[in-house]
């Protein structure tokens, strides 16, 4: 698996989960459900943030 699908997976991650929180929010869904995802979301971020830099870290830039 390449360091770019890599990256792209845990952009997709955050992406994923960010459209499911507004989605539930949106059509009034639970809020405890809402909260759950955007805290998965900020985990995800932070996963993609170490990702990223681990990538820059390996190829040396």
């Amino acid at each position: 698996m390449s360091t770019n699908t890599l990256v792209l997976i845990a952009c997709l991650a955050v992406a994923v989960v960010l459209l499911l929180g507004l989605a539930n929010m949106l059509r009034g869904g639970s809020a405890s459900v809402s909260q759950r995802l955007m805290r998965l979301r900020v985990v995800l971020q932070f996963v993609a943030i170490l990702v990223i830099m681990g990538v820059l870290w390996w190829r040396g830039g």
